[in-house]
């Protein structure tokens, strides 16, 4: 099941959230537009931001024909904070078209809400007039919460119908199914609904895969109701019967069918012993599956190592004048440490030892000026790490002063420094980023592809920040987002590059937190998926997690000597 997912509720702010809620929508006596047939709504979902307190879209539901009663399947699913205020805003549109384009369409209300709010509410259910429309009554909107549980398997399930009930005058039924959820204050949610089958009373819908926690929301006892519908196409769908089960009871149907009755309360009121069921709806087929995330490796005890490379060629200006892109001002960050610090702090947490290599390239280096595509910023070719973040950039503003910015700008070297550690340990133990901070034209670009080609294969990434005004050509194609990168007929096994240039985030008001916050979001947006990618195709499983506490004595070796594999 397609749901309309939202990050956070405000994409730049640095905090953690405290969990995850999904939201279901409703909607009750919505304006009619349409003069022969009821409204087509959708409903469209808005978040602030807290720098900008601009409204962004963030996530549509389905558009259901034909109703001013649309109880939506598809689900927000947002982060909750509890020490900010989350300001949504719920648009309701009459759908006239297939065009995007929400201007083209009826607008039918409007509601304003705070998640606190949602949540907060009796039963966590919020119920508020729609307006927008001076001098209409616009109907209500419904909103329900329930805290997502930490279950991430998933289901695919399969169903077939037998000798349901003929509801057509003209042929035999269209028959769909519709699941709910039921929620802890015993009414349901609708999770769930399967394509029409027509002109059938034996039914065989697709298999369809769907979360469990959408299912059951972790609870594998908690009752699921199934109703059988026949499709009508004035939106008047009639209802042929149901049944009842568990999430429980279909994984027990793994190894055979099982069959349910579909019961109608009218007719087995009317009818008495008479009656017996409207058909029946048989499970075919349930498989489970778990979806391994990227905090499962990382609570496996996997390690993210975090190694730096910055561009020291002539053409980033000498770093003693106020419009070179090294400059150290007193006051401020420049790009190249802002890049640094914002997406190094979000990927130090993920590195037990906080060790970090630190590697330069474009300079002459002293004493004999030779000029160097991969040196270590602390100038210990024999030990380059970086003790934390403030350790890096130590280093970087020392070899400012101690290196001459030269040319040409190489990334291949390091590229190839990381890809050959990275190369000695493929068992999902560890996995390498490798960050390049770079102001322009790459000038060894067949080379860098080869690299890259050959990387895709190894646990890595590769983040590219383009600083200053240069046009970025080059690291563009080195994305990859709009084709594979290749090298001589090889094309990468994977997409792992990420590039974007620094200019696109830079808050105009001189917000440097929100710009790196903006920055960060953006370039680690990516590696999860990366991450995830090598570890599937390489068949590689989490390690064990540990037990919540295991105490132990202090190491006689310091990490760096006993994790690191890789040196200079």
């Amino acid at each position: 099941m397609n749901m309309a997912r939202i990050g956070d509720a405000d994409p730049f702010t640095a905090a953690i959230p405290a969990t995850k809620v999904e939201l279901t929508v409703s909607c009750r006596n919505l304006l009619d537009r349409d003069t022969f047939s009821k409204s087509d709504p959708i409903c469209v979902l808005y978040t602030q931001g807290i720098a900008n307190r601009e409204w962004r879209e963030f996530g549509r539901t389905e558009v259901i024909d034909n109703t001013l009663n649309p109880d939506f399947v598809r689900k927000f699913i947002l982060d909750y904070f509890f020490e900010e205020r989350q300001n949504l805003r719920f648009d309701l549109y009459d759908l006239d078209c297939k065009s995007d384009n929400l201007s083209k369409h009826d607008f039918l209300g409007q509601a304003f809400c705070t998640l606190g709010e949602i949540v907060g509410s009796l039963g966590s259910r919020l119920e508020k007039p729609l307006i927008g429309i001076p001098g209409k009554k616009c109907g209500s909107i419904i909103i329900r919460s329930e805290e997502l549980s930490n279950c991430r398997e998933s289901v695919m399930l399969q169903f077939c119908g037998n000798k349901l009930d003929k509801k057509d005058f003209f042929g035999k039924s269209d028959p769909f199914l519709v699941f709910y959820r039921s929620n802890e204050d015993g009414s349901y949610t609708i999770c769930h609904k399967t394509e029409v089958v027509k002109n059938t009373l034996d039914p065989v819908w697709q298999a369809f895969k769907i979360p469990v926690r959408a299912l059951c929301n972790g609870d594998y006892d908690r009752s699921i109701k199934v109703e059988v519908y026949d499709w009508d196409r004035d939106g008047g769908h009639d209802f042929i019967g149901e049944f009842s089960t568990s999430y429980r009871e279909m994984c027990r149907s793994q190894s055979q069918f099982h069959v349910y009755e579909v019961l109608n309360p009218k007719k087995k009121g009317k009818k008495k012993k008479k009656y017996l069921n409207s058909g029946t709806v048989t499970l075919l087929s349930c498989l489970v599956d778990t979806e391994l995330s990227f905090l499962d490796y990382i609570r496996g005890g996997t390690q993210i190592n975090f190694t730096v490379a910055i561009d020291f060629t002539a053409s980033n200006g000498n770093p003693s004048q106020p419009t070179s892109l090294h400059y150290m001002s007193p006051y401020q960050l420049n790009d190249y440490a802002m890049a640094l610090r914002a997406i190094g702090e979000i990927i130090q947490d993920y590195d037990s030892d906080k060790m970090f290599p630190a590697l330069g390239f474009g300079a002459k280096l002293p004493p004999d000026g030779r000029v160097s595509h991969e040196f270590p910023l602390n100038g210990n070719p024999q030990n380059p790490y970086c003790k934390g973040i403030d350790g890096v950039m130590e280093a970087y503003y020392q070899s400012l002063k101690s290196v001459r910015l030269y040319g040409p700008t190489h990334f291949s070297p390091v590229i190839n420094h990381v890809a050959r550690y990275a190369s000695a340990v493929t068992d999902g133990s560890q996995y390498f980023i490798l960050l390049i901070i770079s102001d322009g034209v790459i000038t060894d670009m067949a080379q860098t592809k080869e690299s890259i080609v050959n990387a895709a294969s190894l646990p890595m990434s590769i983040i590219i920040v383009g600083v200053g005004p240069a046009e970025f050509d080059e690291m563009i194609e080195l994305d990859g987002d709009e084709e594979r990168i290749s090298s001589q007929g090889r094309y990468a096994e994977r997409d792992i590059v990420q590039f974007v240039p620094f200019r696109d985030y830079i808050d105009r008001r001189g917000n440097h937190i929100l710009s790196m916050a903006r920055l960060a979001k953006e370039v680690l947006a990516e590696i999860p998926d990366q991450f995830l990618s090598y570890m599937r195709t390489r068949g590689i499983k989490p390690g064990p997690q540990p037990p919540p506490y295991t105490p132990c004595p202090a190491p006689a070796i310091h990490p760096l000597h006993t994790r690191r594999v890789s040196r200079i």
